[in-house]
């Protein structure tokens, strides 16, 4: 882009530039080149500014209402606790430090009463965990040709607020749903952790707060359905380091029924498994799909079925689950 600006002798001048982003990423701003000169342009010097810095596209989320999950496993409010390396809310005692442990975790009291590094130990609550499973694999992505962007003649475009239009591809559709689920959870101080096989192994352990949806939302900015690792093996690589009790959400365009398999296995082990469907001859896929939901449906998992052009508020609320639990509509 380009500012043309009348900037006199020891003179600042500042502008605002608007745009209206709708592609998600890492994108670059920089380097600045800034030059200057007389109004006839014969006598030009430039100068060039090398410093960039990166501006970071959220994906498009939409606010749901509610999201049904299914029934818990753990009755009368019991958590089993499982220990963890990771920093938790949950404390569960001391031990002696170990190499790799990080400084954060050191109990200073007890280590100076007992005159050797001392630090915490942390347990998971599974009750309070979320797991979203999006599924990267390339072999089962779909996507229509990109309509042409709309732009609006009012001088103050940037405020509109339309609806959220997606690009007609089952990676995008994928990471908004992913995104608009982490938001829901947090904001009703759930711990959210997501796990997704794209570019590489993406793992974010649960936590609470905003700060833990501008990680998700991070992740989710950058990640592209570019893995080669199918989605039930993926379940079934990360299926113990999810405790009994856990929210599993599983997320995925793929026709093959053996994730409905590994989805059923983590129901066994006594997670409460729930799965969206992106209904794949929608965006394109040659293979259908729209049965998975119903498979998943026989052995008491709720789904969700995602069709390109569905507006995700609704799809993906009570109203949505009901006429798809009751084939109501």
């Amino acid at each position: 882009s380009k500012v043309v600006v009348a900037l006199g002798a020891k003179q600042e001048r500042a502008w605002v530039v608007r745009t209206r982003c709708q592609k998600r990423g890492r994108f670059r701003l920089g380097p600045l080149s800034l030059t200057s000169g007389d109004p006839f342009g014969l006598f030009q010097i430039t100068r060039q500014i090398p410093q960039t810095t990166n501006v970071v596209i959220y994906p498009a989320t939409v606010d749901l209402p509610d999201f049904v999950l299914p029934l818990g496993v753990l009755s009368g409010g019991d958590a089993l606790r499982r220990r963890t390396h990771y920093v938790t809310a949950n404390a569960a005692g001391v031990r002696d430090y170990a190499p790799g442990d990080s400084f954060n975790r050191i109990h200073w009291p007890s280590t100076a009463r007992r005159d050797r590094l001392i630090v915490k130990e942390f347990e998971l609550d599974p009750q309070a965990d979320v797991w979203l499973f999006l599924d990267g694999d390339r072999a089962v992505q779909a996507a229509l040709p990109q309509p042409p962007p709309v732009f609006h003649d009012s001088d103050k475009w940037w405020v509109i607020q339309d609806r959220v239009t997606l690009p007609p591809s089952t990676e995008e559709y994928g990471v908004s749903v992913a995104a608009s689920l982490a938001q829901f959870f947090i904001r009703r101080d759930r711990a959210v952790g997501m796990v997704a096989y794209g570019q590489a192994r993406e793992v974010i352990q649960p936590d609470r707060g905003e700060r833990q949806l501008t990680k998700l939302l991070e992740m989710l900015a950058v990640f592209r359905t570019v893995g080669q690792i199918h989605f039930h093996d993926a379940l079934t690589i990360e299926a113990e380091q999810l405790p009994r009790g856990a929210t599993v959400i599983l997320m995925t365009s793929s026709w093959d029924m053996r994730w409905v398999v590994a989805a059923q296995s983590l129901k066994r082990r006594g997670l409460r498994v729930a799965g969206v469907v992106l209904n794949l001859p929608t965006f394109g896929g040659q293979h259908e799909n729209a049965s998975l939901a119903d498979a998943l449906w026989a052995v008491g998992i709720p789904a969700y079925r995602v069709k390109n052009g569905d507006d995700l508020a609704a799809s993906l609320t009570l109203g949505a689950w009901m006429a798809r639990r009751y084939d109501v509509g």
